[in-house]
């Protein structure tokens, strides 16, 4: 305890993946962040955020037992051998409607499947609140394991990804829902 709030510890490592560099971050409670195009400076703002949102400052841990499970899921999804992630997820960076949707998608839109973002609306209890889902989507802070990819757009368009168009497009292939690309 430190003046009466507990002290959070933060532990962060890169990762390679067929996306590009992963920034993963956890906490005792599990997997806190994940963040996309993870080089120097993209990674400095992500850790510079968690520091703020958390008042202490993230520790570099690559050999960290709070990381070593991610590490293995993600990279048995991006081998193809793992359709459904079973981490501990630390739901402290999101809150309200958007927990509530982000929780949606995880537990009810499985690989290889895809959901618009009106339906997610629909399925927390809000049919008018598409845009408010999508609003959820881009501040997800578990992309990937949270899988923020598997939503569209109701007229079959990929919509908004927080990573990018093209990493929106490379995961819904590696699941099968799109094709993979011809070179």
């Amino acid at each position: 305890m430190e003046n009466g709030t507990q002290v959070v510890e933060i532990e962060w490592t890169t990762v390679a993946s067929d996306i590009g560099p992963l920034l993963l971050a956890a906490t005792s409670r599990g997997l806190v962040s994940v963040m996309f195009h993870a080089v120097p400076a993209v990674r400095r703002r992500a850790l510079e955020q968690l520091t703020a949102r958390f008042a202490a400052a993230p520790v570099e841990a690559p050999e960290s037992p709070r990381l070593a499970e991610p590490i293995r899921q993600l990279a048995a999804y991006f081998d193809g051998d793992l359709r459904t992630f079973t981490l501990p997820l630390d739901w402290t960076l999101t809150a309200g409607f958007n927990r509530r949707v982000l929780r949606e998608l995880a537990d009810g839109v499985p690989y290889g499947s895809v959901v618009g973002y009106g339906d997610l609306a629909r399925r927390v209890g809000q049919p008018a609140a598409a845009q408010a889902v999508g609003v959820a989507m881009a501040s997800n802070p578990l992309p990937v394991v949270v899988p923020c990819h598997r939503v569209v757009e109701s007229d079959g368009g990929l919509g908004g990804f927080g990573g990018g168009t093209e990493t929106k497009r490379q995961l819904l292939a590696l699941e099968g829902v799109l094709p993979q690309p011809l070179f």
